[in-house]
C-alpha cells in the first residue's frame, strides 16, 4: 500500500522512524514533511498536500492512505480535513485507529507525536493501516451525507422542523433561550 506521511518540526524524528518502519512492512511511502528541522515551519501545507496525494491515488485507482502528525495530530487532522475527499480521524488508541477505517473508512490518521511513544503511536498506525472499512449500510450512509455535505451543502431535514417552525439553520433569529434550560 501506498502511504503518504507529513509532519512539522514537531514531528521530524518520529517521521524518519516512521518512514523506516513503514518501508520495513512492504509500504510505500511518501514523505510530505520536511527536509530539515525548522522550529517555526508550518504544518498546514505539508498535511495538505499528503492529504490531496492520498485523494489523488484513490481516484486513480491506488491502494493508499495518509498518516499525519505533530505534536498533538489536532491541527494536523484538520488541515487534512480541508481536502475534499479526506476523512481524517485523530487516533489515540487502538480502538479508535480501527474505528477510524471500520466505521468511518478514514483515509487519513492523525496522530500526537508527542502524545505517544513511537510504539504506541506505529502500533495505531499499523491497526488503521490493516483495518477495512466494514462497509455496513449505516456506516455508508453517514459517510455519504459527510460527501453530500461537502458537494454542495446539502444535509438532510431537520427533525426538528416543523410548519410554522423552520430548520434552525433557515431561522432568521435564534429562538434558544439559555435560560430556559
Amino acid at each position: 500500500m501506498r502511504i503518504h506521511i507529513a509532519t512539522d518540526h514537531a514531528g521530524l524524528e518520529f517521521s524518519t522512524q516512521l518512514q523506516h518502519h513503514l518501508a520495513a512492512a512492504g509500504h510505500e511511502v511518501i514523505d510530505h514533511g520536511p527536509v530539515e528541522f525548522d522550529p517555526l515551519d508550518d504544518y498546514p501545507a505539508f498535511c495538505i498536500r499528503a492529504a490531496q496525494a492520498v485523494v489523488r491515488d484513490q481516484a486513480a485507482g491506488i491502494e493508499a492512505l495518509g498518516v499525519v502528525f505533530g505534536g498533538s495530530g489536532n491541527g494536523e487532522q484538520i488541515a487534512a480535513n480541508k481536502v475534499v475527499g479526506v476523512r481524517a480521524a485523530l487516533a489515540w488508541s487502538i480502538a479508535t485507529a480501527e474505528l477510524a477505517r471500520e466505521h468511518n473508512d478514514a483515509n487519513v490518521i492523525a496522530i500526537g507525536a508527542r502524545q505517544h511513544t513511537f510504539d504506541e503511536a506505529s502500533s495505531f498506525i499499523d491497526r488503521f493501516i490493516a483495518t477495512p472499512f466494514s462497509g455496513e449500510e449505516r456506516h455508508a450512509r453517514r459517510i455519504a451525507q459527510l460527501a453530500a455535505y461537502e458537494q454542495d451543502g446539502s444535509l438532510e431535514p431537520d427533525p426538528r422542523a416543523t410548519p410554522g417552525r423552520p430548520d434552525v439553520l433557515d431561522a432568521d433569529d435564534s429562538s434558544f433561550d439559555p435560560e430556559a434550560g
